[in-house]
């Protein structure tokens, strides 16, 4: 057997190690730094299987695969699928935070666990897994999750795919290949969520719930990680749960109500996300470093209504529409100061109100700026919140945010 990757990430190593300890007879090739019209142009005809990175754009090949198609193909164990433009690492740990605490064989897999591949043989019919899956996962799938919970959807990736359209249905892909046997959670104002849940011919279950029972309020209160975003997303992990085991929520709610609140209540967030770091002279300081889009910038200024917020944004220019991110920023009412940072400060900062922000050349030199602000003003947060990728100046989100934290428990 002959396998070209195409592309030598986190996945394609998953994949190297997995097809070598399962056949002695296996070559992988690997092909990286390689342009789209390169790819269109290769001869595919040696190898058995072509597997993609995920954020190559499909060839059309009858022998290619992605990681999370071959994994789909392959799985014996019901899927829980999340996909959405932000919220999908929180979600899916709420997801299996609620499913290990009622006893579950639960695996969290994709972006926000392992690769998908890599727990593969541990799987059992009775296991479930919690997959965590981008645009990109989804782009080439031909069977949907068991359950598909579809969160908000807003524009990213367009660097990559062929347009907005592209991005949605991909991600659409998600519900398309449902039955009448699977469900799917999806959020209730937002338009292409709508649009990709009228593909499933399962279930359908929409959130936020408009009239919430007094248990579920309960719950939801009880989360330690601020912003309402956070209620939405554990109201969506509930919803999934209870289509799960195929019962109303009430009823999940009703037989499950201590263990599923120290679940939720054990949650105390996940890494670069409205990630509390230190407090310093009264000063909060958060790392929402995984924040890449406007829509999460928008979410973790939100998270802080009763402060005085000093916020770090800006990044690797995409090529995206900044309108939204410019108004989530100068029109918040809790902002006292936007410090913008990388490639895309200037068209941020253009046509804005001089006394609203300050461009800084470095993360430390806005970190600074940020601490000294923050120290004169009183109710106080400093956040790293981008709404940008982090590639003009760092390897990738997790280095951005580890810098800040770096930097903040240096003072």
């Amino acid at each position: 057997m002959r396998i070209l990757l195409l592309g030598y990430g986190k996945e394609g190593k998953a994949l190297e190690n997995y097809f070598k300890s399962h056949h002695q007879d296996v070559t992988i090739d690997i092909l990286e730094n390689f342009t789209a019209e390169e790819l269109k142009q290769r001869d595919y005809s040696a190898y058995d299987i072509i597997f993609r990175s995920p954020s190559v754009p499909p060839l059309h090949l009858k022998n290619e695969f992605s990681a999370t198609r071959y994994f789909f193909e392959h799985c014996p164990s019901p899927i829980i699928g999340v996909t959405g433009t932000k919220g999908k690492g929180t979600t899916c740990s709420f997801i299996k935070a609620i499913l290990s605490g009622l006893g579950e064989d639960a695996h969290l897999v994709g972006n926000i666990g392992i690769p998908a591949i890599n727990v593969l043989d541990e799987l059992k019919p009775t296991s479930v897994v919690v997959f965590e899956m981008s645009s990109f996962q989804l782009w080439d799938l031909e069977k949907s999750p068991h359950i598909a919970v579809v969160l908000r959807i807003e524009a990213d990736h367009l660097n990559v795919h062929n347009g907005y359209d592209d991005y949605v249905n991909a991600k659409g892909h998600i519900a398309e290949y449902q039955t009448e046997k699977d469900s799917i959670v999806y959020f209730k104002d937002n338009e292409d969520s709508i649009k990709i849940a009228n593909k499933s011919k399962g279930q359908h279950f929409a959130y936020p719930l408009d009239q919430k029972s007094e248990k579920l309020k309960e719950l939801l209160d009880s989360l330690k990680v601020p912003g309402d975003h956070n209620k939405e997303d554990a109201e969506a992990a509930l919803i999934a749960v209870a289509a799960f085991y195929n019962i109303s929520l009430d009823d999940l709610i009703d037989q499950n109500f201590d263990k599923l609140k120290a679940s939720l209540e054990g949650f105390t967030g996940l890494p670069h996300h409205i990630e509390f770091v230190k407090n310093l002279n009264g000063v909060d300081y958060y790392d929402d470093s995984f924040s890449a889009s406007y829509p999460s910038l928008e979410v973790a200024i939100k998270s802080f209504p009763d402060k005085n917020v000093f916020l770090i944004a800006g990044g690797k220019d995409r090529g995206l529409n900044l309108t939204p991110i410019k108004h989530a920023i100068f029109s918040a009412k809790n902002l006292k100061k936007a410090i913008l940072i990388g490639e895309t400060k200037e068209k941020l900062a253009e046509n804005e109100d001089p006394e609203k922000y300050l461009l800084k050349d470095t993360l430390e030199d806005a970190v600074n700026t940020a601490k000294e602000l923050a120290e004169d003003s009183e109710n106080a947060v400093v956040l790293l919140s981008p709404g940008a990728a982090s590639f003009d100046m760092f390897k990738d989100f997790y280095e951005r945010g580890d810098k800040f934290q770096e930097i903040v428990k240096g003072f």
